[in-house]
């Protein structure tokens, strides 16, 4: 029978094993339902409905993202896989928003199908413009203020608990190729 080694703290471990396999099929499937869910119910015909959906839809992943970057600085497993997750639907979202709006003539020039849209909110997110695409309206002006003012707020804040708690299981983690040191005992 082995000693208590006195460590009564749970272990700490990563993102639970069946989460990782997950990631990638999970970001998949959001890229392809973006490209294939209708647009249509959507837009300049419906606006109060349009932007009701997009900030109902908003605040959820932002209230979501907010739980997932606690658990993250807890250690909690199964973070990593949904703040990346929760990231890219943030991106999805502004894309979708922003391929809706294109529909009402005058709020884009240059914007006309969904990977423009997605390519616009990457250039966005990353604060670099071609030129290639230009807000026209004032609706289109605002939903790109307030990808940027999410970007600062929401993203970041996910993005660096993203980073933080990846270096913390990191820096738990032995050297490849040297055993483990066994503790006290």
């Amino acid at each position: 029978m082995a000693e208590p080694s006195g460590d009564t703290s749970p272990p700490r471990p990563g993102a639970p094993s069946w989460a990782w396999p997950l990631l990638g099929p999970a970001v998949a499937v959001l890229f392809v339902a973006y490209f294939l869910l209708p647009a249509q119910v959507l837009g300049p015909e419906r606006p109060a409905l349009s932007w009701t959906v997009f900030i109902v839809v908003l605040a959820a992943i932002a209230a979501l993202l907010l739980k997932h970057m606690r658990d993250a600085m807890f250690d909690r497993p199964g973070t990593v896989v949904a703040l990346v997750s929760l990231m890219c639907l943030s991106v999805l979202v502004f894309s979708s928003a922003y391929f809706v709006i294109s529909h009402d003539p005058g709020e884009f020039h240059g914007l006309r199908t969904r990977l423009d849209a997605f390519y616009f909110t990457l250039l966005t997110l990353a604060t670099v413009s071609y030129g290639d695409i230009q807000p026209r309206g004032q609706s289109a002006r605002l939903l790109i203020l307030l990808q940027i003012l999410y970007t600062l707020v929401f993203l970041t804040a996910a993005a660096t608990s993203l980073t933080g708690k990846l270096r913390r299981t990191a820096a738990r983690r032995p050297p490849r190729g040297r055993p483990r040191k066994p503790g006290p005992g």
